[in-house]
């Protein structure tokens, strides 16, 4: 299959080329891209880290990353052949500017090679401390010099709070255009995040009723049974509220709380985003007290097998008051939206993995029905199921067989493995692709960025500073906090969850 789309011909430099990211994400999202024919003609791929590799070397190292993490399964023989002779590994040290001074040799020789029109993608898929360093000898050296061609990709964090967030976009636009700065959130690359916008969007009877005066409430749940494993030494200094609701969920929030865009324009789209999170009632005292819960697992099982405590954890200290599970309600102070709440939760070693949007609509204003009739009664909801099922469902009250007139509630379902056959592409495969046809829709604008962190940190601020001495306050492998339950419980709501597919 040849992709309809025209790709200049790209180099593509991955800094940290022998980390997790690139074996786990980066290099099956660009073998499959181009085993499904949606890579430019002419690429080269360069890793560079310090590890001593040959080139033979480093493309076995990626082989194995694909074969093990790759959707598609092991690679296919002559596939990879084709495409890992494009791959290259440059040692160097991000620190050390005679390094750089290398990399523009060995980037110049491939734009000899592949002519004028070649881009240059710059992917820092390392520790966020030594972003500042890439950047400025990137600079330094005039590595990205044409701003219609050079891009530079950032993943998160992207800072560890506003003041650190602020300083790194003003390093970074010092030296780049704004246009070349791709501030990578993979979940915005997920299939069904990107249906979200169709699905507003494209259908006409669900504008109308997308305000306050028909949905009671939105609920954004991203929930985890795996702990912090391996990486507790790097959550210790992040926590729930930095590592996911800051930029996953709070994105989330605003596909669901956004205006219809005039047009498809990357720009337009996130002036849109922004706009909600301008709207966004700013934190009291009292607001951290009433509307915010923190929550920390203790040692419990998870299908069946014993998980430790998180001050047990690798790396994690004994004291740590660091939260591994945080809800918030916020409000959204527009037109649309005064006065509905949006209840957002994500924590870890709860009792299962799963990521949803419920959007549940107010109930109706008469019931015509008598009683017994309406014994299982519910509201309406719409349900976006993000993973691990990818679903777009409607309940809505139905008949049941039979001569007495009794409802139930009725599932209207769209699901992707039913309807269609083609697997969805993995989310690093997605925005690689924007990456290389130059497309920012659904990459983080600075002021994105900024404005997430100055909404969140009276809340990060309080948290850290008052110690919390209820911590561990929930059990591994436990629904959460009780304080969770209560948060969304004073409003008459209680947190929904899909019932996972046994198969």
């Amino acid at each position: 299959m040849k992709t309809s789309i025209s790709l200049s011909p790209t180099i593509i430099v991955i800094f940290g080329g022998t980390g997790d990211l690139n074996l786990r994400k980066l290099a099956p999202a660009l073998y499959n891209l181009y085993s499904e024919g949606y890579m430019p003609e002419k690429y080269a791929i360069i890793g560079t880290a310090r590890r001593p590799l040959d080139d033979d070397k480093f493309r076995n190292t990626l082989m194995e990353g694909v074969n093990s993490f790759s959707r598609t399964g092991k690679v296919h023989k002559d596939k990879w052949e084709s495409f890992s002779k494009n791959i290259y590994y440059q040692s160097s040290d991000v620190k050390d500017s005679a390094s750089f001074d290398e990399l523009r040799i060995v980037i110049e020789k491939f734009k000899d090679e592949f002519g004028p029109e070649t881009q240059i993608v710059y992917y820092l898929a390392v520790s966020p401390d030594l972003f500042p360093a890439i950047a400025k000898r990137l600079a330094k050296f005039k590595l990205a010099e044409n701003e219609d061609n050079c891009r530079i990709v950032v993943e998160k964090p992207f800072g560890k709070d506003l003041d650190t967030a602020r300083e790194l976009n003003e390093l970074l636009k010092e030296r780049f255009k704004e246009k070349q700065i791709y501030r990578i959130d993979h979940y915005l690359g997920k299939e069904t995040v990107q249906n979200i916008m169709a699905f507003r969007f494209a259908n006409s009877f669900l504008e109308p009723l997308w305000n306050r005066n028909y949905i009671d409430h939105v609920q954004i749940s991203v929930t985890e049974q795996l702990g912090v494993g391996d990486r507790g030494g790097y959550y210790d200094g992040s926590g729930a509220l930095r590592d996911m609701i800051q930029n996953h969920l709070l994105q989330l929030l605003c596909i669901i709380g956004m205006e219809t865009p005039i047009n498809f324009d990357a720009d337009e789209i996130r002036d849109k985003k922004v706009d909600v999170l301008k709207a966004m009632r700013p934190f009291s005292a009292e607001d951290i007290r009433f509307n915010t819960v923190r929550g920390q697992y203790s040692k419990g099982w998870i299908k069946g097998t014993e998980v430790p405590a998180y001050r047990s954890e690798k790396d994690v200290p004994d004291d740590s008051n660091t939260e591994t599970f945080a809800a918030i309600k916020f409000f959204v102070d527009n037109w649309r939206w005064k006065g509905i709440p949006f209840y957002v939760r994500t924590g870890k070693c709860l009792t299962q993995s799963s990521s949803l949007i419920t959007i549940q609509f107010k109930d109706v204003p008469h019931q015509v029905f008598p009683g017994g009739a309406a014994e299982n009664w519910q509201q309406n909801r719409l349900i976006i199921s993000i993973q691990p099922e990818m679903s777009i469902r409607l309940q809505v009250q139905g008949k049941r067989p039979g001569l007495d007139m009794i409802l139930n509630p009725v599932d209207m379902v769209f699901d992707y493995k039913g309807t269609y056959t083609t697997e969805s592409p993995e989310a690093y495969e997605t925005l690689l692709l924007d990456v290389m046809t130059g497309d920012q829709t659904q990459f983080m604008r600075a002021d994105q960025v900024e404005i997430a962190w100055e909404l969140l940190m009276p809340v990060i601020n309080a948290w850290e500073q008052k110690k919390s001495l209820s911590f561990p306050n929930y059990t591994a492998g436990s629904v959460g906090p009780e304080n969770a339950e209560a948060l969304i419980a004073r409003d008459g709501f209680h947190w929904f969850t899909l019932p996972l597919n046994k198969d």
